[in-house]
């Protein structure tokens, strides 16, 4: 904040002619080298010495002779004038379009499934040379991979599903919730499973990221409650498979049961009430904030959850 309101009706040029004068002692030099008249030159050291209060500048034979008051303040005005020009400028800008790159990833199965396939399309059809080698998410985050640069973003399940790293950035990419989805042929009478209905049915459980724990069965012991879950699948689509022709069910991600369940061979319904759903986030290293090539890939992955609906 400003300590006067004085200042805010300063602006660019003012303190641009503040350094001009305070450098070149003459108005009319001041005019010349900043291309503007000799009275708006005029106009802007009044505007500073109201805002300042002070003369700033002492009109002398030998030119305008700087008061200690501007001595003070010339080097924190060049430095506000490079901050300026440093914002304009930024970083230099990630072209794709140069070199091949690769980006190294730490993902579950529902980044694979609902943002890779449109992520390399976009790359493809706009001819670029980018490579995305996806590593599968394991319980905790790889977080000295993500330090020493083996692995450029991680993309993970919240809230809370890890350990938190002070010294990593993160950005929640979308939000879902979970449903029950079950062979056509054995379909619960209800629009939703009840807790007791939903205990009673057999399971098969997607594994779509390396974990001892999942959400379903940390809610349901909450409840004082277990399934039965008769088989683990590595994929989501492997799960499906395994309760085509039973009354097994699979608990999936909504935005998963849409993309990859039929409506012609699976059916769904609600989860139990209470159930609770889930984020997915990205996370990456602090310093690669001043990295362009990965600060351009985590834009095109939000592109991608933005162009779709998914945010």
């Amino acid at each position: 904040m400003l300590n006067s309101n004085l200042l805010r009706k300063l602006d660019m040029q003012d303190l641009m002619v503040f350094v001009a004068v305070y450098d070149q002692s003459s108005v009319t030099d001041v005019s010349e080298t900043l291309f503007v008249s000799q009275s708006t030159v005029s106009y802007s050291l009044k505007k500073l010495r109201t805002s300042f209060e002070d003369e700033l500048f002492i009109n002398t034979r030998a030119g305008m002779r700087p008061t200690s008051k501007a001595t003070t303040m010339y080097g924190h005005v060049q430095k506000i004038l490079e901050s300026i020009n440093l914002c304009h400028a930024g970083n230099q800008a990630f072209d794709p379009t140069r070199k091949a790159v690769t980006f190294n990833v730490c993902a579950p199965e529902y980044f694979e499934q609902l943002i890779l396939p449109r992520l390399l399309k976009n790359f493809d059809r706009a001819d670029l040379p980018v490579n995305v080698n996806v590593h599968k998410l394991e319980a905790d985050i790889p977080a000295d991979d993500l330090r020493e640069g083996r692995l450029d973003l991680v993309i993970c399940f919240g809230p809370n599903f890890h350990r938190a790293h002070k010294d990593f950035k993160s950005q929640m990419l979308l939000e879902d919730d979970l449903v029950c989805v079950f062979d056509k042929r054995s379909a619960p009478q209800e629009a939703a499973f009840s807790l007791q209905a939903f205990v009673e049915r057999r399971h098969v459980f997607p594994t779509p990221w390396t974990s001892a724990t999942n959400m379903i069965d940390g809610w349901l012991a909450r409840q004082a409650h277990k399934r039965q879950v008769i088989a683990r699948a590595n994929s989501y689509g492997a799960a499906l498979k395994m309760i085509s022709g039973t009354d097994f069910i699979v608990t999936l991600p909504r935005r998963v049961q849409k993309l990859l369940a039929s409506t012609s061979a699976y059916g769904c319904c609600e989860a139990p009430q209470g159930l609770p759903g889930f984020t997915l986030e990205m996370q990456w290293n602090e310093t690669s904030e001043q990295d362009s090539a990965n600060t351009w890939f985590r834009e095109q992955v939000v592109k991608v959850c933005a162009d779709q609906g998914l945010v």
